[in-house]
């Protein structure tokens, strides 16, 4: 999956910043075995990109298991001048995110959205260079 981010931000990370959302395994859980956040998020650190993350739950535990990354405070302040934001858990929160702000907050206009929480057509209308999984491009 770090590949797939890496590719929608036009095929180099370095030096660029990627707003994580969810650390977590899953939702409504501060679990962290197994989260995908624990291979992603360290291939992304390693391949160049400063990586800001922020999840609702997990924030504490991760911090133990995850070096080389700022931990914001909410969402909007893990994507504030990023140049993309990825979704890794998919938090009820981050489905009900003001899409206007997060666009405004971001310094560019990639989403990877690993769980589909959002619709393409409508990313797409808002102006977002929209990567999912598992979807027709």
């Amino acid at each position: 999956m770090a590949t797939k981010i890496i590719k929608a931000m036009g095929g180099d990370v370095s030096g660029k910043t990627i707003g994580v959302l969810g650390l977590a395994f899953k939702q409504n859980t501060d679990d962290m075995r197994a989260a995908p956040s624990l291979d992603i998020v360290p291939a992304l650190i390693e391949a160049g990109a400063k990586v800001k993350a922020f999840d609702p739950e997990a924030m504490e535990d991760a911090k133990h298991l995850l070096y080389g990354l700022d931990y914001a405070e909410n969402a909007y302040e893990a994507v504030e001048g990023a140049d993309a934001m990825v979704i890794l858990t998919e938090w009820d929160q981050f489905r009900a995110l003001d899409l206007d702000r997060i666009k405004a907050a971001l310094n560019g206009d990639v989403v990877v959205d690993l769980r589909n929480i959002y619709l393409p057509d409508d990313m797409a209308k808002r102006g977002f260079t929209y990567t999912s999984i598992g979807r027709p491009v």
